[in-house]
């Protein structure tokens, strides 16, 4: 097991802060910690409010309390992906109503992200279902990136599998994140997917890496795995080196016609133990609340920003799958006395 001191952080809470925001103080980076299975396993059993305790305590020597970023997502080619991943309505291999479409224009991208911009959006995210781009899919989707960039938003991308020379294209147009998820442990890969390997999806982390674009880098829970790939997932993430600067957290959203149509619900408060363990795993990624979020409601979102949450993909539809309104996030947050930024900040900025 880990020392005592890296389990239990020992930076005090921070006092209780006001909603307006003074001049960024930065803290010193956490020296990388490996986690074994079993230590992740061992937060996750923790007494529910012993790891709450634990991860706000984590959350708050890192991050200011109660500020949310706010990213929006958008499919900018949807549908006939030739993987088999057995959670996604894009599949060409299943039936679920999901027709292929070509990229969109510039245009069609630059209305929604200046959309998304005037709704509080801070980042936006364009995902397209490849299982791999090619380099002139690669030419079309950095003028889309050059576009987001200059409305002022930072700008991410979920494209697939990359290329080094892809990765380093991708990072010259401006490109802030890339996404790629592990999805889950890699015990469990092969039962959701086996058109790729769990290495194929590292290896394109590392080219991501080396290019100099930060990694947005999660996994989704409630697809039929048990705790202990939950506690793998989790170890996965927080020992890449460095671990993701962006974490989003999925609950599976079951779509008809996917494999894993029929796959029971994950508990909702072990939804909120794996927001928590992967708070005190990474103090300083953003942990978003991602898919899913339309099923939990809103007394279950609160104890995940408890638990450490603090990015919500925002607006009325993930991809293909549905997600609150903007206006009902707005009225959640203001009912909880939260904030959100007009910028995104780094760890360590505190008010």
């Amino acid at each position: 097991m880990p020392q005592e001191s890296l389990l239990t952080p020992t930076a005090p809470a921070a006092q209780a802060q006001p909603l307006h925001f003074a001049a960024p103080r930065r803290a010193a980076p956490p020296a990388l910690q490996r986690w074994r299975v079993e230590d992740v396993q061992a937060l996750l059993d923790l007494p529910f409010d012993e790891l709450l305790y634990r991860a706000q305590t984590v959350h708050r020597a890192h991050w200011p309390a109660r500020d949310i970023e706010l990213a929006t997502l958008l499919s900018v080619k949807t549908g006939g992906c030739p993987e088999n991943c057995g959670y996604c309505p894009q599949s060409a291999e299943f039936d679920t109503g999901v027709k292929a479409q070509k990229l969109m224009s510039v245009e069609e991208v630059r209305h929604a992200a200046q959309a998304a911009k005037d709704a509080g959006a801070t980042r936006f995210c364009m995902g397209a279902a490849w299982r791999a781009p090619k380099d002139r899919d690669i030419e079309k989707v950095a003028e889309l990136v050059r576009t987001v960039k200059g409305l002022g938003l930072q700008s991410c991308a979920t494209l697939g599998m990359l290329e080094k020379h892809q990765a380093l294209a991708l990072r010259d147009a401006g490109l802030d994140y890339y996404n790629h998820n592990l999805d889950t442990a890699p015990e469990y890969y092969a039962d959701i997917v086996d058109t790729r390997s769990y290495q194929d999806r590292l290896d394109t982390l590392a080219h991501v890496r080396a290019a100099g674009v930060k990694v947005c880098c999660g996994g989704i829970v409630g697809m039929g795995e048990s705790p202990v790939h939950r506690a793998g997932l989790i170890a996965q993430l927080a020992n890449l080196d460095p671990y993701p600067e962006s974490v989003p957290i999925n609950s599976l959203v079951r779509v008809p016609g996917t494999p894993l149509a029929d796959a029971p619900p994950i508990d909702p408060l072990d939804f909120v133990r794996v927001i928590a363990v992967a708070r005190i795993t990474m103090p300083t990624a953003r942990v978003r609340l991602s898919a899913g979020r339309q099923q939990l409601g809103e007394p279950v979102q609160a104890l995940c920003f408890l638990a450490g949450a603090n990015s919500i993909f925002y607006g009325d539809k993930l991809l293909v799958t549905g997600n609150p309104d903007a206006d009902a996030d707005r009225r959640l947050l203001d009912k909880l006395g939260y904030a959100t930024r007009a910028v995104s900040i780094e760890p360590g900025e505190h008010a």
